[in-house]
């Protein structure tokens, strides 16, 4: 059996139920991979700001946020990757031309486009998000993600730029569809995962991840032993090498237990 040495999970959809609440099969399973030695990192497109409550929960001190743009191994940074803020200015002027509204994250605030909409008040409320301000351009430097809200099927094309290697990955939250995180193919969940094992001279193939979203896709990719959960987007699951059960049906623990890490 593989020696494994580390554990990536992301929150939304893998660690978290719908209802905000952590499924007691997957404390149990994250104590037993603590005990084994086992690292074990969040990994989200959450900023670390807003996680803290739920890493405290599980006494992990260890995280990926903002899509792999930023990364902290027991209080160290290891990865820091801003956007660009040119990237930044053409994305808040064509949210503008479509009315679609946007948060831009730095290391400690969420930055709204806006207060006064019902798209950015349900985001908000869905995902108890506190550390809120209204953008200003004196952060734009300082910007490490972002989601944009309200946003139709076909819209995505309409922030294309020549030279950027962007994509959008549609949040995988019923009610939410229509918020999209804005992904880089060279700063994701996967490039900070390849960081961070190269650091502990970790061997991918001693790695596990799990998550839902096409934000983990790269992640997926990346590890030797990764988890697509039963309640993913569909598009994920030729990404993983295997699919476990949904968030509320033991997904993390039925996993972990079939590489016979937990019982």
């Amino acid at each position: 059996m593989t020696n494994f040495k580390a554990l990536f999970l992301d929150i939304d959809g893998t660690i978290l139920k719908a209802d905000h609440t952590i499924e007691d099969s997957t404390k149990k399973a994250v104590e037993q991979v603590q005990k084994k030695n086992i690292e074990v990192f969040l990994a989200t497109g959450r900023p670390l700001h807003e996680v803290y409550e739920i890493a405290e929960e599980l006494q992990v001190d260890s995280f990926i946020g903002y899509n792999g743009a930023y990364a902290v191994y027991k209080g160290k940074a290891i990865v820091n990757e801003p956007l660009n803020p040119q990237t930044i200015q053409h994305y808040l002027d064509v949210a503008k031309q479509n009315n679609h509204e946007m948060v831009l994250y730095t290391k400690n605030k969420n930055a709204f486009t806006s207060f006064d909409n019902p798209h950015v008040e349900k985001f908000i409320s869905y995902f108890d998000l506190r550390e809120n301000v209204l953008f200003s351009d004196n952060i734009l430097d300082k910007i490490l993600g972002i989601t944009v809200m309200n946003v139709k099927e076909h819209e995505p094309t309409l922030y294309q730029m020549e030279g950027e290697d962007i994509y959008f990955s549609q949040v995988n939250v019923k009610g939410l569809e229509d918020n999209y995180d804005v992904i880089r193919e060279n700063v994701n969940k996967g490039k900070a995962i390849k960081d961070i094992l190269e650091m502990l001279t970790i061997d991918p193939k001693e790695a596990i991840a799990f998550g839902d979203g096409m934000n983990d896709k790269q992640m997926l990719q990346f590890v030797g032993n990764s988890f697509a959960m039963g309640n993913a987007n569909p598009e994920l699951f030729q990404y993983a090498k295997h699919r476990t059960t949904a968030v509320d049906d033991g997904g993390i623990f039925n996993g972990l237990k079939s590489l016979g890490i937990v019982e």
